[in-house]
């Protein structure tokens, strides 16, 4: 096992111990926060520090008594099917206009402004209106995810544009290129890194805003899911949902990270 590998195990092992550690003294000071034991037998199933028998919140991850009592399996599932749809839209929309701003400085001058005005809107400013249009959960949701997750994506696309060599460019005007050639032989496979880039932020962006979106418009869902249990001051489910949230988010971002850098040719070419 080499010397890289050996820190890449072993030091977050101590972190973790570390965490755990302040985590306990947390407990140890705050009445009633749950400890990291009886967080885990809360979450797996067990027989906690109080001598009660729990049945845990992953020990059966996909029961469904009814349509609003389900596992956690099906909420994180609810969540992410919204987060797709949200981020697939977001992509539909963003990729092309990135495009055409990156190509147009007329289109920069028009659509920068209301750009970087937006784009620092939080998600909960848009819900209420959202909602207000949509009369749905699912489909303010999916809106929210989409106007709140945009922005990277047409921001990365346009500085991937401008990132073409202008020699490049030349040779498609000496050749009589089309705009669609040269979009598809010139300017994406320069600027499809910086697309990819764009989408992993904004794939993150999506699964943040999912949580705070379900905690106020309800129905199934992990954001709902963590809500209802505050409800029901079940303190442990929320500490079990910010770590399954985590968990979730850290896959996400690492199987994005690794489309990314098979389309970025710059790493190929120091590998």
């Amino acid at each position: 096992m080499s010397r890289e590998l050996q820190k890449k195990i072993i030091l977050p092992i101590l972190m973790l111990v570390v965490i755990i550690q302040i985590w306990g003294n947390i407990a140890d000071k705050v009445e009633g926060f749950p400890t990291p034991y009886n967080t885990y037998i809360a979450a797996f199933g067990g027989v906690n520090s109080f001598d009660e028998e729990i049945e845990g919140v992953l020990s059966d991850p996909f029961y469904v008594n009814n349509q609003d009592d389900k596992g956690i399996f099906w909420q994180v599932l609810a969540s992410l099917e919204r987060v797709f749809y949200g981020f697939v839209l977001a992509i539909a929309v963003g990729v092309p206009l990135g495009l055409f701003i990156g190509m147009s400085p007329s289109a920069q001058y028009a659509f920068d402004p209301f750009i970087q005005i937006f784009k620092p809107v939080s998600p909960l400013a848009w819900l209420p209106l959202l909602l207000f249009i949509f009369q749905d959960i699912n489909l303010t949701a999916i809106s929210t995810i989409f106007v709140t997750s945009i922005w990277p994506i047409i921001i990365n696309t346009t500085q991937g544009v401008k990132s073409v060599n202008q020699d490049y460019l030349n040779v498609a005007k000496v050749l009589n290129f089309s705009p669609f050639e040269k979009i598809f032989k010139i300017i994406l496979p320069v600027a499809v890194p910086f697309i990819f880039t764009g989408m992993r932020l904004s794939l993150g962006i999506a699964w943040l805003v999912i949580v705070a979106a379900e905690m106020l418009t309800g129905g199934i869902g992990i954001g709902f899911w963590i809500w209802d249990e505050y409800n029901n001051l079940n303190y442990y489910s929320i500490i079990i949902g910010i770590i399954v949230v985590g968990l979730i988010g850290f896959l996400l971002d690492l199987g994005m990270g690794k489309i990314a850098d098979f389309f970025d040719y710059r790493k190929k070419g120091r590998a």
